[in-house]
């Protein structure tokens, strides 16, 4: 009886419980009908929340029936809040497509394929899905930079296929960021939150959201400055987001690495439209040389209002400041035969810096962007930025530049530029029918100014060594003061050496158009145009008032079609990209053989660069398997061949290749990217250097490059919530001297390097270790150079989430 009695009181809870508990179930589609996949629906003030499945359609439980207020959000789309009662009746839920920053930032970090990212609106001025883009472009999502411990930009980049590193950013005047070479060209990272910003010296990783390598020419959106014919280089920073929340990360790890982060957002106690964040980070690091440091600082707040459902206003600064010795770049020779021609012969020793602890070039590196976005009404949105950015360069350059032999001159510049910028930007961007032919179009005018000072010395001589570090003493006629490499005799030797004072102006102003056009479901074609003008302002130094300054303007089309067999599944596109690059007219000699005879300005033709591409797209198994797969060839004409006065427009480059990148998420906790790519880029004609015919330049970077990095996370038994991370980065060998026929061939050779992590990630904390390069593999990487990278390290990072 006992037992009866306590069955029918369970039975009654039971039913009381599912009495009070409910369902709210239904649709998410956009405007044109279409249902959306993996749109995040949460109720407001609860961690309840799900996301839409293939079809859009999503449940969620609840403990009762009583009003529950959903926010649905989804990137791209504009976020909606909506009030229902809690009963079982099925929803239907239209949101809006905008401006990316117009909406509210979800930060989501249960997602299933967390190193994929389906949709960007930076990347097509548009809020395009990948697979309805007809150009290819890389994410690298901040997933996979927490996923893999990442502690600086270059190590973030070796996630995106087909991008390699040439040189590491030196700080320098005009152009101090690093160097990566993407389909056969080199490019910078120049583009900020999707307009110029300033980049030189040290990025740090810990505000940076995501990365977008956009691939192949793109000058039509995004103009000549910022690009190259292989692609360009967008860092998207951390924004605020509505809540409050952050984490504390602190780190520290082989040579000397520490670091310390914090990331705190939250929204006005009176005012919830009103969100901050403030990021900031602190990190030093010793080199694995004998000398060597770096030693860097930044401050990120940003603020977004929401004033009302039409208008938002976002602003985000970031102050860095950078401190660091110039790393080890041994330039070969350019202009005499080398008598080395691999690594074993140049017998350098990569333990050595060559350099010191006491010499530094300092970088204090200024953005902001102010953005105000306005929902015209559903189908239209207007988009006003201005940017800006400052970067300095302050203390002494080096360089080791080969002199003869296995000799090397270090010679030394006392640094003081400044690079200043502006950016304004207004864009439209519409969603409309035109009978039943869907039409997604962004309008533009973009106008950017950028000036250069220079009060840099020119460069003197100090010592010379072997690769070993064994200064030679030379005599005095060979132009050097046989000092030893510390501040005092950079500062003795530098002291009356005359100094540049130029001041150098560009101002672009530009207007473009780009349509999407949806002639069916499945079936889009893309088309746009950029108008350019370009205006030159040299310094009075260098030439006479009427040849200092000059103008020119182009036009710059695109053009792209996208087919979807299974539609937001399976793509099948192809493009036509356009790129182009201003070059700025030189003083030089009328007669190089009779200095007497003067000088005269030298003009040039822009550049020219044209791609065609084709290939495929997928996002099967509801986002489990998201690749790509396409063939591009790229010709360049006009392009100048040669240096100084031996230049000459008369070169044509073809570069050609393919690039395969994947995200998988077979399995529930198991997260895979990975991407192979093959370049082969030849010049193919050129009257004034027919020994470059059918040769690979320099700044090609390896034929083959390969990433993978596969991560598990346990999510059940005794291992639970522990995880293993394992990668590999490689490249084929490559002749960094290719350009210098006098020099000869110098090749860097073919390397594959080899990471692991393990790691434990619970709701406040994550603890993790990472070993790079677990084998201790010895290689380089250069441009007409030799660097030394890091040998096995080991690195451990403690983060704390509230």
């Amino acid at each position: 009886m006992k037992g009866v009695i306590t069955a029918i009181m369970l039975f009654l809870v039971m039913a009381h419980s599912v009495a009070q508990g409910g369902s709210i179930s239904g649709t998410v589609i956009d405007n044109n009908n279409e249902p959306l996949i993996g749109v995040n629906v949460i109720i407001k003030g609860t961690k309840n929340g799900t996301q839409t499945d293939i079809d859009g359609n999503f449940k969620l439980n609840t403990n009762n029936r009583g009003e529950k207020t959903l926010v649905i959000s989804y990137i791209g789309f504009k976020t909606k809040t909506l009030v229902t009662d809690g009963n079982s009746k099925k929803l239907t839920i239209t949101i809006y497509e905008g401006n990316e920053l117009l909406n509210e930032v979800i930060v989501d970090t249960n997602r299933k394929n967390k190193f994929s990212r389906k949709k960007s609106a930076y990347v097509a001025k548009l809020p395009l899905k990948n697979i309805e883009n007809a150009q290819v472009y890389s994410t690298v999502t901040n997933q996979l930079l927490i996923s893999q411990s990442v502690i600086s930009f270059e190590e973030a980049l070796k996630n995106s296929t087909g991008v390699e590193k040439l040189w590491s950013s030196t700080g320098r005047s005009g152009d101090g960021a690093g160097y990566y070479a993407i389909r056969g060209f080199s490019i910078q990272p120049q583009l900020v939150n999707g307009v110029p910003g300033i980049t030189n010296g040290f990025i740090n990783p810990d505000n940076v959201e995501r990365i977008e390598v956009v691939k192949g020419p793109s000058a039509t959106l995004f103009g000549s400055t910022v690009t190259s014919y292989g692609g360009l280089i967008n860092i998207v920073t951390k924004k605020p987001y509505k809540g409050t929340g952050g984490n504390i990360t602190v780190g520290g790890g082989s040579f000397g690495f520490k670091k310390l982060t914090v990331d705190f957002n939250t929204n006005l106690e009176d005012n919830e439209d009103i969100s901050l964040r403030f990021n900031a980070g602190y990190q030093t690091e010793d080199s694995f040389q004998d000398a060597g440091f770096r030693k860097s600082l930044f401050l990120a707040p940003a603020i977004s209002y929401k004033v009302n459902n039409r208008l938002t206003l976002n602003f985000n600064y970031e102050l860095s400041s950078t401190d660091q010795t110039n790393q080890a770049f041994l330039f070969l020779n350019r202009g005499a035969a080398l008598t080395f021609k691999n690594l074993g012969e140049l017998n350098y020793d990569r333990n050595k810096s060559l350099t010191s602890n006491d010499i530094s070039i300092k970088n204090p590196t200024q953005n902001f962007r102010g953005e105000i976005a306005y929902k015209v009404s559903d189908n239209w949105s207007s988009q006003t930025i201005i940017a800006g950015g400052n970067a300095k360069s302050k203390g002494h350059y080096t360089y080791l530049y080969n002199l003869r032999a296995n000799l090397f001159g270090l010679y030394a510049q006392q640094t003081d530029a400044e690079t200043n910028t502006l950016a304004l930007q207004q864009n439209f961007t519409g969603d409309f029918k035109l009978g039943t032919i869907r039409n997604r179009v962004v309008i533009g005018v973009d106008y950017l100014k950028s000036q250069i000072m220079d009060n840099s010395s020119g460069f003197r001589g100090i010592n010379v060594t072997t690769p070993q570090g064994q200064l030679i003493p030379v005599p005095a006629a060979f132009g050097f003061a046989n000092l030893p490499t510390n501040q005092a005799s950079l500062s003795a030797v530098l002291a009356n050496v005359p100094r540049s004072n130029t001041d150098i102006n560009q101002d672009v102003l530009s207007g473009y158009i780009s349509d999407v056009v949806n002639i069916l479901p499945e079936l889009s074609v893309m088309a746009g145009v950029r108008y350019d003008r370009f205006k030159y302002d040299g310094d009075a130094n260098d030439a006479t008032d009427d040849q200092k300054a000059y103008s020119k303007s182009t036009f710059s089309p695109k053009f792209g079609i996208v087919y979807q067999p299974i539609l937001n599944q399976l793509s099948v596109f192809a493009n036509y990209q356009n790129g182009f690059s201003y070059v700025n007219p030189e003083i030089v000699p009328i007669d190089v053989a009779n200095p007497a005879a003067g000088t005269k300005l030298q003009s040039y033709d822009l550049e020219q660069a044209n791609q065609l591409e084709f290939g495929v797209k997928t996002n099967l198994f509801n986002n489990k398997l998201e690749a790509s797969l396409s063939y591009y060839d790229i010709t360049v004409k006009d392009k100048i061949m040669g240096f100084g006065a031996s230049k000459q427009q008369d070169g044509t480059v073809n570069s050609k290749g393919f690039e395969l990148e994947l995200n998988a998420n077979p399995i529930e906790g198991l997260n895979l990217r990975g991407g192979f790519s093959y370049n082969d880029a030849k010049v193919t004609k050129s009257v004034s250097r027919p020994d470059l015919i059918g040769k690979r330049l320099a700044e090609a970077g390896p034929e083959t490059s390969y990433n993978f990095w596969a991560d598990y996370k346990f999510l059940e038994g005794i291992a639970k919530n522990f995880g293993l991370g394992f990668g590999v980065n490689g490249a084929s060998d490559y002749n960094t001297m290719v350009g210098y026929p006098i020099a000869g061939d110098f090749i860097l050779p073919a390397y594959t390097i080899f990471n692991a992590s393990l790691y434990y990630e619970h709701d406040k904390f994550r603890i993790s270790v990472k070993a790079n390069n677990l084998t201790d593999k010895e290689y380089y990487k250069g441009w007409s150079t030799v660097t030394p990278q890091a040998p096995r390290a080991f690195l451990g990072t403690l983060t704390y989430k509230f």
